[in-house]
């Protein structure tokens, strides 16, 4: 009896030796494992931005800036605010040997006492998502962040700021492509968003129609107001029929052009002369036209 036991325990005890081993083998890889994992590193063509540090233990793994472009802030539920102006994005991981990952809230939480140091406040926020604005030095920034429970966070920034009109207005240009194809675009007449009125930047451009006009007394045209395709039919047709409006009575008040040589018309986002699909392209259909009578 004692040696059936004894041999009993020794089979036990083996077995569990073998338990331990197997788990001191597993432990020992995973730290192998864990050690071996190098660091990642940012995108060499990233960097933090000036607004934000980032979360402890967090890497850029990609990133874009353009000097203007446009973004869909998420203002309430089912709405947005279009801003414009200089635009960053930015995406963190964490490292892969980072444990424990910072959850959804911790990196919520973390950006609004950022935010609320700063001056800020948040505008609106639905589950790992939030918007917010930030005033500094006479800028306006705004901040649409995700979060996910992966540790995985990113942000896109638009500090607000008109376009800086990069193609000038020419009556040259205009009377050769009148000549040419019967009408002319216009670029650098500007308006804000879902407004009539002509901003003062605007000058340029009316000066050049102006010229145009008065260097041949018997050139009549329609001012045409065009869009590009966001929001309904009906609004764009009157957006760009009151733009056109606008921009004939500057000329008329303004200028000097006797009235009877304009007419104004709105042709909404039926005219296109890009895809609406991009920023780009809606900027190239937003435009005044003229077209010879």
């Amino acid at each position: 009896m004692l040696e059936v036991q004894g041999v009993s325990i020794t089979v036990r005890g083996v077995s569990m030796i073998k338990k331990i081993l197997t788990v001191v083998l597993g432990l020992t890889l995973s730290l192998s494992i864990a050690a071996a994992a190098p660091e990642q590193k940012d995108d060499p063509k990233c960097k933090d931005h000036e607004l934000f540090t980032r979360m402890p233990g967090s890497w850029i793994h990609n990133c874009d800036h353009k000097t203007f472009d446009a973004y869909e802030f998420p203002v309430a539920k089912g709405k947005t605010e279009r801003v414009e102006g200089e635009l960053w994005k930015l995406n963190y991981y964490p490292q892969a040997t980072q444990n424990p990952k910072p959850s959804e809230l911790q990196i919520l939480r973390n950006f609004e006492n950022a935010v609320q140091k700063a001056g800020g406040k948040s505008i609106y926020a639905e589950k790992a998502r939030e918007t917010f604005t930030i005033a500094r030095d006479g800028k306006e920034y705004w901040v649409a962040l995700w979060a996910e429970f992966t540790g995985k966070y990113g942000f896109v920034i638009v500090r607000r700021e008109a376009m800086k009109q990069d193609i000038v207005a020419n009556a040259e240009v205009f009377k050769n492509d009148i000549r040419a194809t019967g009408h002319a675009a216009v670029y650098g007449i500007t308006f804000d968003t879902d407004s009539a009125v002509i901003k003062p930047e605007s000058a340029q451009a009316l000066g050049e129609i102006a010229k145009l006009l008065k260097a041949d007394p018997t050139l009549k045209v329609f001012v045409v107001g065009h869009t590009d395709n966001t929001g309904t039919i009906e609004h764009n047709l009157k957006l760009s029929n009151d733009r056109a409006q606008s921009v004939m009575q500057a000329l008329i008040g303004e200028y000097g052009v006797a009235p009877a040589r304009l007419r104004s018309f709105g042709c909404g986002p039926f005219a296109p002369v890009a895809p609406n699909a991009t920023e780009d392209g809606k900027a190239k259909n937003r435009r005044v036209e003229l077209v010879q009578q």
